[in-house]
């Protein structure tokens, strides 16, 4: 295949891209892939200790489609074995340990999540179990020997839990090594990571060269913040935007950002050009600028994105009817009511409306919960079984709960 040159090559690589590690060493790397005609092999590892994949995580995945996209080799490590050790980078405790079957089983859904975006036809699927698993004593006590505790404790997540007396167990330390060996086994020329992950990437060069191989190139990506705006983006924190929302989920969790993360997402999270970004950055720089409108066309971005055109249509037509229109949406869940007479409370939370009990009475008090429009703040509500009624909680949450006959 005829490959772009070096320049326009670096220009994309670059885009979005917050270090490269040596550049001038990468650029060598291409002009020799371009030379012999043969593609580079662009390594991302994933960790599957949880199964859902969100925008977060799709910031790096959409670099190495860059990858694919220039013509390269993507390789995705799905980290099965890693993962029962568990990832400590930017951990302040030890993380419970996962078995094999548990990191497969994850590990495959994140490979269906991840086909979002990468090209399955320039794709390598691993699993680092096939050597890792295979390592007899002497061959770990070999690898350990390449690289020193010195090195090792330099993470700063390691030295603040020294700091502060936290426990690192051993097998923690032997982490790096094991993403390492991936870059080995897969004789990656590339490695690609979130900023948090730079440590282990450049644990990699180290170890290829201990093993006499060309030491990979780094390309280190931005970390997005979550829907909070605070804490990095994560599923467990309740601030994640994930692949596997339904369309109208993610728009309506774009529509909560705050504003001052408007650019970040539109730059991060979805495939609008540099001329695009352009234009909502002006927009957003024009004090008559309205940010609910460029937050609309971010979830319109962002549906179309993770499914396609018709569901963004469809997100945003449901959106405008919930909250410029006041129309309770057409696809609602129903609840069937057998009893005479139920608590409010009872009802929201085992229609997962609120994740407890103690949730859903704060929302109530909150005056977040109605039927059929009016507000409810008494916590301690009886809903009889008299007619059917709509429930809505909080903005996005609806009920169609039916009296049974």
């Amino acid at each position: 295949m005829a490959f772009p040159t070096l320049n326009e090559q670096l220009d994309l690589i670059k885009r979005n891209t917050v270090e490269i590690i040596p550049e001038d060493e990468l650029a060598r790397k291409i002009e020799k892939s371009i030379k012999d005609n043969k593609p580079l092999r662009i390594k991302l590892g994933c960790d599957p200790s949880r199964p859902d994949l969100h925008i977060g995580h799709g910031v790096v995945l959409q670099k190495l489609r860059d990858f694919q996209d220039l013509g390269h080799k993507a390789v995705l490590i799905i980290g099965d074995f890693t993962a029962m050790i568990g990832d400590p980078s930017g951990k302040s405790k030890t993380r419970p340990a996962l078995t094999l079957e548990e990191t497969r089983i994850n590990g495959k859904t994140y490979f269906e999540q991840a086909s979002k975006i990468l090209l399955e036809k320039d794709l390598e699927i691993r699993y680092n179990s096939e050597w890792l698993d295979k390592m007899t004593f002497s061959d770990v006590i070999k690898l350990a020997s390449k690289y020193t505790v010195a090195q090792i404790l330099e993470r700063d997540d390691f030295t603040k839990r020294m700091a502060s007396k936290t426990p690192i167990s051993l097998h923690e330390l032997l982490y790096p090594l094991s993403q390492a060996m991936d870059s080995v086994a897969v004789k990656s020329d590339v490695e690609l990571g979130g900023t948090d992950q730079k440590f282990n990437l450049l644990v990699g060069r180290a170890i290829q060269e201990a093993y006499e191989m060309a030491p990979q190139c780094i390309v280190t990506c931005e970390l997005l913040e979550g829907t909070d705006g605070v804490e990095k983006m994560s599923k467990s924190l309740n601030n994640a935007i994930c692949f596997t929302d339904l369309p109208k989920d993610i728009f309506g969790k774009a529509m909560s950002i705050p504003d001052t993360l408007i650019l970040k997402y539109y730059t991060l999270g979805t495939m609008l050009n540099d001329s695009e970004l352009a234009e909502i950055k002006a927009e957003l720089d024009n004090p008559a600028t309205n940010p609910r409108n460029l937050k609309v066309r971010l979830g319109y971005e962002l549906v179309k994105k993770y499914y396609d055109e018709d569901s963004a249509k469809y997100a945003q037509e449901e959106f405008e009817k919930i909250f410029s229109k006041k129309e309770i949406p057409d696809d609602i869940p129903e609840f069937k009511l057998d009893a005479k007479e139920v608590k409010l409370v009872t009802i929201i939370k085992e229609n997962n409306m609120a994740a407890s009990s103690g949730e859903a009475i704060r929302l109530i008090k909150q005056g977040g919960v109605t039927i059929d429009g009016a507000k409810i703040t008494d916590d301690k509500y009886i809903v009889k079984a008299e007619k059917d009624f709509v429930l809505k909680v909080g903005k996005r949450r609806f009920l169609r709960v039916i009296v049974a006959g």
